[in-house]
Formats: structure tokens, C-alpha cells, sequence
């Protein structure tokens, strides 16, 4: 089954929690707070503005995004948790450094 997110929706998978604090403590999975970051896996064709004319999305497949705690809706496809939200919950894409661009 395949899953095409309409108008300016966009599909998110959540990237891993840290499984240690800055400190070096494990944090156990029940005390681990949802990841506020994630990869963008499908996006939608964008909204229409008031004259009618599509708007594409900013964000497209493969972003890795920053979101807020609560955005979005939970939704299991294929067997994966993901979820579904609005372009405007994204609060901004993470892009790669050029230090780290040159060491991947």
C-alpha cells in the first residue's frame, strides 16, 4: 500500500530519541520524551491560495524537520508509526553543516 499525503500535508517519521543524557545517564524508553525530529517520507502537491494557484510545499521526502511536541497525527502505515501534520506545524528543515557534509 502506498500513502499520498493531499494539499499542504506532509508525512513525518521520528527520528530516534537519545537513548543517553548529556551526562552519560541511559535513559530507560518510559522516561524518554518524544523526538522532536524527524525525516520527511512523502509531502503533497501544496495548497491553493486565494486566486486558486498552487503553492508548492518548502519541505520535500528525505528533510529532516524540527516540529512542535504535540504536532500532527499518529498514524500506523505498513507496520511503521508515523505521522501525518501540516506544513505549518514544521518549524524549520535541519540542514547539515559543511563540516559534517565533508565527513559523511
Amino acid at each position: 500500500m502506498s500513502f499520498r499525503p493531499l494539499h499542504d500535508r506532509v508525512v513525518v517519521r521520528r527520528l530516534d530519541a537519545e537513548e543517553k543524557s548529556a551526562g552519560g545517564i541511559i535513559i530507560p524508553d518510559t522516561a524518554r520524551e518524544k523526538p522532536m525530529e524527524g525525516e520527511i517520507v512523502a509531502a503533497g502537491p501544496g495548497a491553493r491560495n486565494e486566486a486558486g494557484a498552487l503553492v508548492p510545499l518548502d519541505v520535500k521526502a528525505g528533510d529532516r524537520v524540527l516540529f512542535g511536541k504535540w504536532s500532527g497525527t499518529e498514524v500506523k502505515l505498513n507496520g511503521e508509526d508515523l505521522l501525518i501534520m501540516k506544513e505549518s506545524d514544521i518549524m524549520g528543515i535541519v540542514e547539515a553543516t559543511a563540516s559534517k557534509k565533508k565527513a559523511a
